[in-house]
């Protein structure tokens, strides 16, 4: 456990410029909070004490506003930035390295047994506001954009974005550190939008020389 916590701590350096210092990170931070109480709880939840381990998710939860199912798996280091509104069910598998914002849900989709969560591979960023839901797989360093609602499997490398979320297509390249841009990511909807005025500025661009003739 005290493994995962250092690598938690050195997360928090490595992705928030706002962290100044040891203690602050471990007085003020309630990702890093939340991330410590679900540590103790998951212990007791693969020993079978299940109400032990969900009264400290409870109450971890009223404290930090950040709600971790004590069954979930997480890998190593896990940062959570702000993350009021975080929601983390049962049967989450999440990877190493892994950054979500405030507001995210990790859930499911409906009443079904077993496996009814996302898997999240290593080094993926999940921005504020977004929802992965159900028994599916995001691949590793992909990104997830802020309020996407995502349904369906994630190829690793990719971005995702939009209701319902859409993989946009990138170059290929393989993102070997996390990528905390998630501000600049590509909106599918304008650039359809943009194609479709170049196309319809064509159009009357031909209008008006037909008209032209005709005169």
């Amino acid at each position: 456990m005290f493994v995962y916590l250092r690598e938690g701590i050195k997360a928090v350096f490595q992705r928030d410029p706002a962290a100044r210092s040891l203690w602050e990170v471990i007085l003020c931070y309630p990702g890093f909070h939340a991330l410590l109480a679900y540590r103790i709880a998951h212990w007791f939840y693969r020993h079978k004490l299940y109400l032990i381990a969900r009264i400290i998710s409870q109450i971890t939860r009223f404290f930090t506003g950040i709600e971790i199912h004590p069954g979930a798996k997480i890998g190593k280091g896990f940062f959570i930035d702000h993350g009021m509104g975080v929601v983390i069910g049962e049967t989450t598998e999440i990877g190493d390295n892994v950054t979500i914002y405030q507001g995210v849900t990790l859930g499911g989709t409906g009443k079904e047994k077993g496996k009814r969560h996302p898997t999240i591979g290593d080094n993926v960023i999940i921005a504020a506001g977004a929802k992965v839901l159900g028994s599916i797989t995001v691949g590793e360093n992909a990104k997830i954009g802020a309020g996407a609602v995502v349904i369906r499997p994630v190829p690793p490398n990719s971005t995702v974005v939009g209701v319902p979320g859409r993989v946009v297509v990138q170059d290929g390249v393989r993102v070997r550190t996390p990528d905390l841009e998630h501000g600049q990511l590509p909106d599918p909807i304008l650039t359809y939008c943009e194609q479709l005025q170049k196309r319809l500025e064509v159009l009357e661009n031909r209008l008006a020389g037909l008209e032209e003739d005709r005169t």
